[in-house]
């Protein structure tokens, strides 16, 4: 009897211990997204009025930033079709 509790015990803790390994690992990667959209902030600052930063800083950097500039880029493209919001989302060329 004193066994069994105790391995319950033991499974339940494991249980948790691995709920929260998820859920550190998915607020990581919510911030690094996060800090990614900083980042593009930051070097195309110029594009939403903030000051940019020096153009040798910011054209090394760029290629860094191919991800970020093609979800720029079609976002912008994108910005008044609904449907082709939801296509590119479901990524359909």
């Amino acid at each position: 009897m004193l066994k069994k509790i105790f391995t319950a015990l033991v499974k339940f803790i494991r249980y948790l211990d691995t709920v929260n390994r998820i859920k550190a690992t998915e607020m990581l990667v919510f911030e690094l997204n996060e800090l990614e959209n900083i980042f593009t902030i930051h070097l195309f600052g110029s594009f939403v009025g903030l000051p940019a930063p020096p153009a040798a800083m910011a054209i090394e950097l760029l290629p860094f930033m191919e991800d970020e500039l093609r979800l720029m880029v079609s976002r912008a493209d994108l910005a008044k079709d609904a449907t082709a919001t939801v296509m590119d989302m479901l990524r359909v060329d």
